[in-house]
């Protein structure tokens, strides 16, 4: 499907495709989660158990190879320990890409209408809270969209109250009583954020800055998923943090972190 033609389809016609080819293709008829693994969340795939069928995004409708150095082009069918499907979605679609908002979110509309019941959601982060060092995972509780955007169309409500869920949280404290909470500001990117505007992000309650995540939650949430996210601290926060900002910064904070939170996640994931 072109670029063209996805935008001129119907955005749940065009997640159904999807759907119906990666259930074609890995011989499986239906998930049950799907997880959306940012910077330096890719390694919990080979944690979470046996990867049965691998398919490279830009074959999958809809989907396209990551632009973004450190994600993955491949759309994963892993069995789990505990015999549940988890569709492993490592082509991830940015806002500014400029590929609009409904590219955005297809995954997480293609992974309903495979029919993921859980949504989890990673991403590789600014923090704002200085305790936070670079690699450490903090639970988030609620989020901030300053996309000036959203994935819902036309006249369709939807209530936000407790959209990060509480009851999958506890099973991540359960796991490490020493997890904080923060919440998430989605910026749209690509460059990092000013000073002011970390200040900005952080008088208006948020202690988490980054690219992803607010937007396909909500559209998770449309979906009628429970939603689970989870950030990696990679760096402090510009004016923060004393040096200037890097994305090769970015990937080795998640490359160093790399083994202890996948093993994390795959143990969260075991819980579901």
């Amino acid at each position: 499907m072109s670029t063209t033609e996805f935008l001129n389809t119907d955005p749940f016609d065009a997640a159904r495709a999807a759907a119906d080819y990666i259930a074609e293709e890995t011989g499986i008829d239906a998930h049950d989660v799907a997880l959306v693994l940012g910077s330096g969340w890719g390694d919990a795939a080979e944690l979470i158990g046996e990867t049965t069928a691998t398919l490279s995004a830009d074959e999958v409708p809809g989907f396209s190879s990551p632009s973004v150095v450190g994600h993955v082009g491949t759309i994963r069918s892993v069995l789990t320990k505990e015999g549940k499907r988890a569709l492993v979605l490592g082509a991830r679609t940015h806002y500014y890409e400029g590929k609009g908002v409904r590219a955005v979110v297809h995954g997480v509309r293609t992974a309903a209408a495979a029919g993921c019941k859980t949504l989890v959601l990673t991403n590789g982060c600014g923090g704002l809270n200085e305790d936070w060092t670079p690699g450490t995972p903090v639970l988030i509780s609620d989020h901030i969209n300053l996309t000036a955007t959203s994935p819902l169309e036309g006249a369709t409500f939807v209530d936000l109250t407790d959209l990060y869920s509480a009851r999958i949280r506890g099973l991540a404290r359960e796991i490490d009583p020493s997890l904080d909470e923060g919440i998430y500001a989605q910026f749209t990117g690509p460059h990092y954020e000013t000073p002011a505007e970390v200040q900005y992000a952080k008088r208006i309650g948020a202690n988490l800055v980054g690219m992803s995540t607010a937007l396909e939650a909500i559209a998770g949430r449309h979906a009628g998923m429970e939603v689970f996210g989870i950030s990696l601290v990679t760096n402090l926060a510009a004016g923060i943090s004393p040096v200037p900002l890097s994305h090769e910064e970015v990937l080795e904070a998640g490359h160093a972190a790399g083994p202890r939170i996948s093993k994390l996640l795959a143990e969260i994931i075991a819980k579901l």
